[in-house]
């Protein structure tokens, strides 16, 4: 078992074809019935990449993500929290504000942060990130995995309002969500268009077989200044149809749990 020199915390072994991947915790309990195996006196839980777009993306071979073991990582979409699981054990020194609309998912997310002491569960919509602006700081690292239709608007309208000039933005986009008669690749490419209008997008993985019609596009930030969503292109396949329509999501009638 070998560490991951650009991804703190995270170790790959070699057994055959066969590549698995782990993360150093210390934990001593299986949280979503993965593998707990203890070498040299650390232990170590096993990530799936197949159940994570994160993890996915170091599988096939993404040179940087830009997080760091003091990282502060905003993370849109939490769902229950696999991800943020291993993330925690990631950023072990840092935070991780974990934010998802479904009560019920943010129910199994507070379960899951007795444990993990570093996440903080967040209930509201990523559509509206002014909602959650009392409760989550400037970070390090804006994570998304949200699959509707605006997926590009809603991560840089989130990027703008709370990621650090430097900081890394990280979208895991699902192409189908987009627009499911279109060619995926169609839409990889044009997202990368839209991104490049405001940030430096340093590198760029399609995640199949791990996840079908999914990419993971990395970007810096490039400057503090506002982000001027006027010059962002919308998605446009040819002259006659916009794919991406300009559309505003409700506001959820739940209250925000912190």
């Amino acid at each position: 078992m070998e560490e991951m020199k650009k991804f703190p915390n995270v170790f790959e072994e070699k057994k055959g074809r066969n590549i698995f991947y782990f993360i150093r915790t210390n934990d001593k309990k299986s949280f979503f019935e993965e593998r707990v195996i203890s070498k040299k006196g650390e232990l170590f839980r096993e990530v799936d990449p197949e159940r994570s777009k994160l993890f996915a993306s170091i599988a096939k071979g993404i040179s940087q993500l830009g997080i760091k073991q003091d990282s502060k990582v905003l993370y849109l979409g939490a769902s229950h929290g696999y991800t943020v699981s291993f993330l925690a054990d990631v950023v072990c020194n840092g935070e991780i504000y974990a934010l998802d609309f479904a009560p019920r998912v943010v129910r199994d997310l507070v379960f899951l942060c007795e444990d993990k002491k570093n996440v903080a569960p967040i209930l509201d919509d990523a559509n509206h990130p002014e909602n959650y602006k009392d409760v989550v700081p400037k970070v390090d690292v804006v994570f998304m995995d949200i699959a509707q239709r605006e997926q590009t608007k809603i991560f840089l309208k989130n990027c703008d309002m709370y990621l650090k000039e430097g900081g890394f933005g990280i979208l895991a986009l699902k192409a189908r969500s987009i627009d499911v008669t279109r060619n995926p690749k169609d839409i990889f490419r044009i997202t990368r268009s839209q991104l490049d209008v405001v940030m430096n997008v340093v590198d760029y993985r399609e995640l199949a077989p791990f996840e079908q019609d999914h990419a993971v596009f990395v970007c810096k930030r490039k400057s503090s200044e506002p982000i001027d969503f006027l010059n962002i292109p919308s998605i446009v396949v040819d002259q006659k149809k916009n794919f991406l329509p300009r559309k505003e999501f409700s506001k959820p009638s739940f209250r925000k749990r912190h």
